[in-house]
């Protein structure tokens, strides 16, 4: 399964919160069970047990925002696994505002439809929605829209489409 479909939700994986981390019931019965253990060893619920449990789920988090200036002093955003590898990219903002509200926009339709643009007839939904589509030189990729019909997010190429 690819990067972004364990990001955008798919097989018990969820969408990115304010900090980066997945907040589902997959991630969150994990951090309960790693309460409990902690509990067995430190034979207490301390604030520092609590602390270094948080850190940890920081560590282990899904997905990250990161927002760069450009060259051209713009900003856009990358979107990455938690093994850094990037797996989509905004356009190129002119104000840092304007930036952390691509962030926000792909927050709020991250659970969208996806639109299989490869398939022969496919059903063309509305908008917010994924688009999987093959580039000119073959490549698969992902773009999300938004509810006024905006590229806020493009994926990087693949060669298969089962990686997009």
């Amino acid at each position: 399964m690819s990067e972004f479909s364990r990001l955008r939700g798919n097989e018990g994986y969820g969408a990115c919160d304010d900090v980066g981390h997945a907040d589902n019931e997959f991630n969150n019965r994990c951090d309960e069970l790693a309460v409990m253990e902690s509990k067995k060893f430190k034979g207490s619920d301390s604030a520092e047990s609590t602390e270094k449990i948080n850190r940890k789920k920081e560590q282990n988090m899904a997905g990250k925002f990161k927002i760069a200036e450009t060259k051209n002093g713009g900003f856009k955003f990358n979107l990455t696994a938690a093994n850094g590898q990037i797996i989509a990219t905004s356009q190129t903002y002119t104000t840092l505002d304007g930036c952390k509200a691509g962030v926000e926009s792909v927050r709020k339709n991250c659970g969208a439809h996806v639109e299989d643009q490869t398939k022969e007839g496919f059903q063309e939904l509305t908008h917010p929605k994924y688009e999987v589509y093959q580039d000119k030189a073959g490549e698969f990729r992902f773009r999300l829209k938004a509810k006024n019909g905006e590229i806020i997010l493009t994926g990087e190429g693949y060669k298969a489409k089962d990686s997009c």
